[in-house]
């Protein structure tokens, strides 16, 4: 191969890495390397690889090659997410089993892939679906049952019209449903949760082990458990044995609620209201029903409501005051109903001049009545028109309030979280089936462990068409068992669990995917985990990153972990968009992974999506060029190609100037490397290019052994973006072993030592001398050399106004 030909390239080594498997992670007792676990969030096989993941693998594969390099040993394993409905969609409308659209969409994906040159661990590749897999899951789901964070309950939940499938509130996404994006509306349900609210203080206090993690990630995790503290009252309501729990940030404002208001759809507004009221009340409450929770909280919705005909006691004042249903109030919050304090809260007002509700303003803030303006006050001031909490701040006023209600035995201090509990049914077929038996004596009982996995029934095409109940309910001799407590007559669970669950934990599954007596051998997760870097992107900042950061902390309870959340280090990937817009088929803007790769080769691909800017930054692919990216590969493999001198040789008499160029480059992509600046250190490597290509081909020559130590260097770090190139220009050195594992480069710092630094020399902002100075010249004799300058001389006349010296980089004379 005398010209750089990429898909040559690939047919070769393609063939060698197939035969030496070189990327599996050592089990060796004996072998005493340091361990590093580098994981990419695995991919779902709706179809080929696309241009999201050649962005996001060529990432992850930077990190996990250049742990090799460094004599690390890498666990990098792949594996599929493949339960879901994509799958299950494509089977009903191909008359097929989810399995056989799942599957062969993975073979497909596996080979390209091989063919993209990941550095992945193949030994240990699992696929969701697999009993073998999902097993676990069930396994897991009882074990969770066991401990109470497995449990079943009745109420509204968001169900997808389009997909006949209730959803997580983390899968709402501005009303609508995060996969099809149909409308959500509200359903009443009996369904499964974990309960991820027992852990939500754990989630936001061990977020300080996570310094690796982004500053936006851990925000949007934050805002989602969404902490906050105030007061739990007991409202006294008219006609009703028991008081009603409120929950407040603001109890210092008790004195200004004025009226009460119910969700629409809680329990409580049901029981509560009066025959009078009833049927103004249910015909409000049809109508909220096909509102999503984002138009009932906008607030620029109109207020809404109904009087439920009784009356609430303000605890603090003995008032009496009206209780209202409303839309803007939901039911999962706090318990489904609030005091409201119209001066001090703008929906609260605003409800309150819809319906002629009085306005009390009990904090003064300095600002205008909120009964004139119709501007609410919520800010902070002194207290007024509250008995003793007057003249108090806020801060004071409200340990002052919780005090007096917890002595009365009306109130207590209180946490209150936004995170609700996990809603994990699924009411579709392509999924784990929930490992629980319904008998009419005995209950909810799990299906023994011995008898796990619960497997799915073989079904096809129209009968898992979406019928608004799981479609495991027709098939009637999967459905119907005997009862493993008492022999009797019971019934299967027919929902699945949300796919959610299966990625909450395939990371530990990894370390050890062919154990039997467990999810996973605990002394192997022990050895690896946990993962020191994971690559994905920030879509999956809420969803997936919280529940399996919940599982890591319920499998520590359990004592299966020594380590409290999974993942060290974070690294979230930008978009790949064309055009300046996100590519789609109806915008006619969509990029073929595949033709890319066929067109310019899969190193020109990886090197121009790393090359294209820093990971978390979007990549406009009509911005960039893979063509280019080809030509500078193709300067690179002549420059390893044309080097004459024999591998061994040293490297102490080669040629100063570019030793120090090769050393320089290799302190600098080191660094760069260690902290995500990929793009830079390509740069960095293409400077390096130029730099041997001059000294072959203008002196010292293609001989000398710094031409070597140069080349070299650029086979070793071109490896982790163009692992074909490096691979071909390795062997082309001489070298028998792989590039991936010859060592990183290490700098001589006695080679970075500086002899002479450029200085310019600017006249009025233009640059009319470069000087060659030592580092560590003064400001005087720097002066003195720049007005000595013969190309600055013609530029001054007489003395120079200012001279400033910023040594020893740059001198500016104004003249």
């Amino acid at each position: 191969m005398s010209e750089y030909d990429p898909q040559a390239l690939q047919a070769k080594w393609l063939q060698r890495w197939e035969e030496q498997d070189p990327f599996r992670a050592s089990e060796d007792a004996g072998d005493t390397r340091e361990r590093r676990y580098m994981l990419d969030m695995f991919p779902y096989p709706s179809g080929d690889l696309h241009m999201g993941h050649g962005e996001v693998f060529a990432i992850g594969d930077v990190v996990a090659r250049y742990w090799m390099q460094k004599g690390y040993n890498v666990l990098h394993p792949i594996g599929w997410d493949s339960f879901g409905l994509p799958a299950e969609n494509a089977a009903i409308k191909r008359n097929a089993h989810p399995a056989e659209w799942t599957y062969a969409n993975i073979e497909t994906q596996a080979t390209s892939f091989k063919r993209y040159a990941v550095s992945f661990d193949w030994s240990r590749r699992l696929h969701t679906s697999d009993p073998e897999y999902y097993r676990w899951n069930q396994w897991l789901f009882n074990r969770f049952y066991e401990r109470g964070l497995a449990y079943r309950k009745g109420g509204l939940v968001n169900w997808c019209p389009n997909d006949q499938t209730v959803l997580a509130n983390e899968q709402v996404v501005a009303g609508r449903c995060e996969r099809c994006g149909a409308e959500v509306i509200r359903r009443e349900l009996t369904q499964w949760y974990f309960k991820i609210t027992d852990y939500a203080q754990r989630l936001l206090d061990d977020m300080n082990q996570l310094d690796g993690w982004p500053e936006r990630l851990l925000t949007m995790q934050r805002n989602w458990i969404g902490r906050s503290e105030g007061a739990d009252v007991l409202f006294e309501i008219e006609g009703r044995d028991e008081p009603v729990t409120v929950y407040t940030t603001r109890p210092d404002t008790l004195y200004g609620a004025t009226f009460f208001v119910v969700a629409v759809d809680a329990a409580l507004a049901d029981e509560i209201v009066t025959d009078e009221h009833r049927p103004a009340f249910e015909a409000y409450r049809a109508e909220v029903a096909k509102l999503s929770d984002i138009e009932r909280l906008s607030t620029e919705k109109e207020k809404t409501g109904v009087f439920l005909g009784r009356h609430a006691v303000n605890p603090v004042n003995g008032e009496r005051i009206p209780i209202w249903a409303a839309d803007y109030v939901l039911s999962d919050y706090g318990h489904g109903a609030i005091m409201a304090v119209p001066a001090h809260d703008q929906r609260d007002l605003d409800f309150a001049r819809k319906f002629g509700l009085p306005v009390q303003v009990v904090v003064h803030t300095g600002l205008a009545d909120p009964g004139e303006t119709g501007v609410a006050t919520p800010g902070e001031g002194t207290l007024v028109n509250s008995g003793p909490l007057d003249g108090l701040s806020k801060a004071e006023a409200i340990a002052k309030i919780v005090e007096i209600l917890e002595a009365q035995g009306r109130g207590k201090a209180a946490v209150n979280f936004r995170l609700r509990d996990w809603l994990l049914s699924r009411q579709r077929f392509w999924g784990t089936p929930i490992p629980i038996i319904h008998c009419p004596d005995c209950g909810e009982v799990p299906v023994p462990d011995d008898q796990l996995p619960v497997t799915l029934p073989d079904m096809r095409g129209e009968a898992l068409a979406p019928k608004g109940v799981s479609p495991l309910a027709s098939a009637t001799e999967w459905v119907n068992v005997s009862c493993p407590k008492c022999g009797g007559p019971a019934q299967r669970d027919t929902d699945t669990m949300d796919t959610f669950v299966d990625s909450s934990w395939y990371f530990l599954r990894y370390c050890s995917p062919g154990y039997t007596d467990g999810p996973f051998d605990p002394e192997q997760v022990r050895k690896w985990g946990p993962i020191d870097q994971y690559v994905g992107g920030i879509e999956h900042a809420v969803l997936h990153l919280l529940y399996s950061r919940f599982f890591t902390k319920v499998l520590h309870d359990m004592g299966m972990l020594d380590f409290t959340e999974p993942f060290l280090r974070m690294l979230n990937q930008g978009q790949v968009i064309n055009g300046g817009k996100a590519m789609s088929k109806s915008l006619g803007n969509g990029i073929d992974l595949g033709q890319q790769i066929d067109e310019f080769g899969v190193d020109a691909v990886r090197l121009t999506m790393i090359f294209a800017g820093p990971p978390e930054d979007d990549i406009d692919w009509a911005d960039v060029s893979p063509a280019a990216s080809q030509k500078f590969l193709a300067r690179a493999f002549r420059v390893m190609d044309e080097v004459t001198s024999e591998p061994g040789v040293s490297f102490d008499g080669g040629d100063l100037g570019l030793r120090k160029v090769t050393h320089h480059t290799i302190d600098e992509v080191t660094k760069l490397v260690d902290s995500y600046r990929f793009n830079v250190a390509v740069a960095r490597m293409m400077e390096l290019t130029s730099a041997v290509r001059k000294a072959i081909d203008v002196g010292p020559g293609a001989a000398d052994p710094a031409v070597r130590e140069a080349a070299e260097t650029l086979a070793v770090m071109l490896s982790l973006v163009a692992p074909y190139t490096a691979e071909e220009g390795w062997e082309r050195l001489g070298h028998q072993g792989g590039v991936a594992f010859a060592g990183w480069p290490v700098a001589d710092p006695a080679l970075l030592v500086q002899d002479s630094v450029t200085c310019v020399v600017q006249v009025a902002g233009k640059v009319r001398d470069r000087l060659e100075v030592s580092p560590g010249i003064s400001e005087d004799d720097l002066r003195g050399l720049a007005l000595a300058s013969e190309k600055v001389a013609p530029y001054l006349q007489g003395e120079p106004r200012k001279v400033i010296v910023r040594a020893p980089k740059l001198v500016n004379i104004v003249p």
